[in-house]
């Protein structure tokens, strides 16, 4: 059976997949890789993005004490199912929807591994939005989910799918949930 390949939200230049040309939703977007922004993990060791070179990744701006905060479950599942394929979730932990993610980065550690076992990489708490924006939702921001919406994430837990080359693929709002069709199909069709 084949599976529909979701509205997406962007795909960038480079080796542009076959099952994306023609669809409408596709925004061309010059070449950038995210994986060549420095970013920190969450404790403190440079790189964190660097080292996620080569797979596919879903990146999701986090917070411990958000009403979304249970998508930290599937978004373990996912690492699950297919971090062996080639993929990996990054968690960015960010403070700036309510506070939501008050914690040193030791208290986020622990609140991620003992509450939801997570075992995915956390990056460094940084800013997502304004001014002290970090650089690389200037990038991921360009990008517009399958409504067309871009610019400023909107609340905690939005996602960004990236290729395994640095390329932007898509955009979800943080009400998709990480198991929904529309991001597993994506995740698989960026793998194969």
């Amino acid at each position: 059976m084949t599976v529909p390949v979701p509205a997406v939200a962007a795909i960038t230049h480079r080796a542009l997949p076959e099952q994306f040309l023609g669809k409408p939703s596709i925004n061309y977007i010059p070449d950038m890789s995210i994986y060549q922004t420095d970013l920190a993990a969450l404790d403190g060791t440079p790189g964190v993005l660097a080292d996620l070179d080569g797979k596919v990744t879903l990146v999701v701006n986090v917070a411990s004490n958000c009403g979304l905060t249970p998508q930290y479950t599937q978004l373990e599942e996912l690492q699950g199912t297919y971090g062996d394929q080639g993929f990996s979730v990054l968690g960015v932990p960010c403070n700036q929807f309510m506070e939501q993610e008050p914690g040193s980065a030791e208290e986020i550690q622990t609140f991620c591994s003992e509450t939801y076992g997570v075992s995915f990489p956390l990056s460094e708490k940084i800013e997502v939005n304004g001014d002290g924006r970090h650089p690389l939702y200037e990038e991921l921001t360009v990008v517009a989910d399958s409504e067309g919406r871009d610019g400023d994430i909107q609340w905690n837990f939005e996602k960004f799918l990236v290729a395994a080359d640095g390329q932007v693929i898509a955009r979800f709002a943080p009400q998709v949930v990480p198991d929904d069709p529309a991001i597993v199909a994506a995740i698989t069709s960026a793998l194969n």
